[in-house]
C-alpha cells in the first residue's frame, strides 16, 4: 500500500469562513466519496466538523474545500490511500471519531444502468470504505447508496456490505429514504445504512408529507408508507415554485457566476436558503439548441416528451412508446415535487424546463433542489458543476440523519472532544 504522504494534492480553501471558535467542540467526521460535500454540509449544520474528505474527481475536492476550508480535502483514488496513514495525519486514535460518512459511486449499482455485474470494478469501492471502518472504528457510520444495491446481483452485494459491517461489530439499520420527506423539494430515493458500535439506531422519521412512485424492489416494505394521518401531522412538501421562484429570472444566455437577488424570499424554505450577504453563485440560464428551443414551445408545466409533435421528436424517441421515457423533455410544475436532479442538464435527461421560463435549470436551480445553501459555490466548469451537484446527497436529508445520530451519540453519554491541530491538515 502506499503511503499517503508521499502524493498529497491537498488544495487550500481560497478563504476561511469561521466567525471564531465555538463554545464547545462540534462532533467530527470523515467523508469518504465526498464529492461536493452534500453529506458534509449536512453534518455542518447539525454541529459536526469534518476533518478530511477524499474523492477522485478534483472539481468536486475544489469545490469541497472553498466551502469546507477546516477539512482536509484530497483529490486521490480511494484505493491507493492507506487509511492508518490518514488516522495518524489527522492525530485520532482508534474508536475517538464520531462518524464515518459516505458512499461509494452509485453508477455500477444503478436500476439504470445498462450493464449490472458483480464484476464491474465500480461495485468494489465499497471494501475500501470498510477499510476506513476497520482501521478507525468510528462510533457510528452512515453509508448511502442508490436503492438498485439492495437487488444487485439478487441480494449478494448487500448480503456482503451487511456481514462485513455486523463482522466489524456494528448494529446496523438500513432503510431507503425518500428525500421529500425532509423537506427537500425534489423526488430522490437513498438506501440508508446507519451503523452503531454502541446500541441499535434509529433512521430520522419524516419531517414532511410527500409521496412518491417507488420503482425499486423493497419500495413497500424499506420505505416509510405515510397515510391520511401523517398528513395533517407533518409539514407540506416543499414545492419547485417554493423552492426556486424568489431566484432571478433570466433569459437563454443571461445570468453569470455571481447574480444579486431582485426579489424578496417568498416562502420559508427561500427565506432559509438565502444569502445573507445579498447574492447567490452559479446562477446562469444555458442556451438551448435550436430543435430544442422548438420542442419546448409545445411542453405545459407537468408535461414531458408527449406534447412535442412527433415530428420534432428526436429520431430515436419518435419510435418509442408513450410508456417510454416518462420524463424527457419535461417541464415542471410549480406546485410539485422536482424530479431527481441528474449530473446533466439535458431535456433528452429529464425534467429540466422551468415551469414559467423558457430555458433549462440553472446550476444554481438545481442545487436548491438538492437544498444546497446559496452561499455554497461549486467552483470547475458549469458542466462539472451540473455533475457535483447532480451526484451530491441532498443537504436536508443528510442533516436529518445527522440529527439522529448526534441524540444517539449523545444519548450514550458520548461528548465531542477538542481535536488536534494535525485534524486541520
Amino acid at each position: 500500500m502506499k503511503k499517503a504522504g508521499a502524493q498529497l494534492r491537498l488544495i487550500p480553501s481560497p478563504k476561511s469562513k469561521a466567525k471564531g471558535k465555538a463554545p464547545v467542540a462540534p462532533f467530527a467526521t470523515l467523508d469518504l466519496f465526498c464529492g461536493a460535500g452534500g453529506i458534509t454540509e449536512g453534518f455542518r449544520q447539525a454541529g459536526y466538523t469534518c476533518l478530511y474528505g477524499n474523492d477522485c474527481m478534483e472539481e468536486a475536492i475544489k469545490t469541497f474545500s472553498y466551502n469546507h476550508p477546516e477539512a482536509w480535502a484530497e483529490a486521490r483514488d480511494i484505493e491507493e490511500v492507506d487509511p492508518a496513514d490518514v488516522r495518524e495525519r489527522l492525530g485520532l486514535s482508534k474508536g475517538s471519531l464520531d462518524v464515518l460518512v459516505g458512499g461509494p459511486p452509485c453508477q455500477g449499482f444503478s436500476i439504470n444502468a445498462p450493464e449490472r455485474f458483480l464484476k464491474d470494478p465500480r461495485n468494489k469501492l465499497f471494501k475500501d470504505y470498510v477499510r476506513f471502518v476497520e482501521e478507525f472504528e468510528p462510533k457510528t457510520f452512515l453509508f448511502e447508496n442508490v436503492p438498485g444495491l439492495l437487488s444487485l446481483g439478487d441480494g449478494k452485494v448487500f448480503r456482503l456490505i451487511m456481514s462485513e459491517f455486523e463482522r466489524l461489530g456494528y448494529h446496523v439499520t438500513h432503510k431507503i429514504l425518500f428525500a421529500a420527506h425532509y423537506g427537500v423539494p425534489q423526488e430522490r430515493w437513498r438506501l440508508i445504512l446507519i451503523g452503531s458500535r454502541l446500541s441499535p439506531i434509529s433512521v430520522p422519521a419524516p419531517t414532511h408529507y410527500a409521496t412518491g412512485r417507488a420503482n425499486f424492489r423493497g419500495g413497500s416494505t424499506l420505505t416509510f408508507q405515510l397515510g391520511d394521518a401523517d398528513r395533517k401531522r407533518l409539514l407540506p412538501a416543499v414545492t419547485v415554485g417554493q423552492a426556486i421562484g424568489d431566484l432571478p429570472r433570466l433569459e437563454m444566455g443571461e445570468g453569470a457566476e455571481v447574480v444579486g437577488y431582485t426579489n424578496d424570499p417568498h416562502s420559508a424554505y427561500a427565506e432559509a436558503m438565502r444569502n445573507p450577504d445579498g447574492v447567490t453563485f452559479n446562477h446562469f440560464g444555458a442556451k438551448l439548441s435550436k430543435q430544442n428551443v422548438e420542442r419546448m414551445k409545445y411542453v405545459k408545466p407537468g408535461g414531458s416528451w408527449r406534447d412535442i409533435p412527433h415530428k420534432l421528436l428526436p429520431q430515436g424517441m419518435q419510435r418509442a412508446r408513450k410508456s417510454d421515457h416518462t420524463k424527457r423533455y419535461g417541464r415542471l410544475r410549480n406546485d410539485g415535487l422536482a424530479g431527481t436532479v441528474m449530473t446533466k442538464c439535458d431535456p433528452h435527461w429529464g425534467t429540466v424546463f422551468l415551469p414559467d421560463q423558457e430555458r433549462s435549470l440553472s446550476v444554481r436551480e438545481a442545487a436548491r433542489f438538492q437544498s444546497f445553501p446559496d452561499t455554497y459555490k461549486f467552483l470547475g466548469p458549469r458542466v462539472s458543476q451540473y455533475e457535483q451537484v447532480g451526484n451530491a446527497v441532498p443537504v436536508l436529508m443528510a442533516k436529518a440523519i445527522a440529527l439522529e445520530i448526534r441524540a444517539h451519540l449523545e444519548s450514550h453519554g458520548v461528548v465531542p472532544q477538542a481535536q488536534p491541530e494535525a485534524a486541520h491538515g
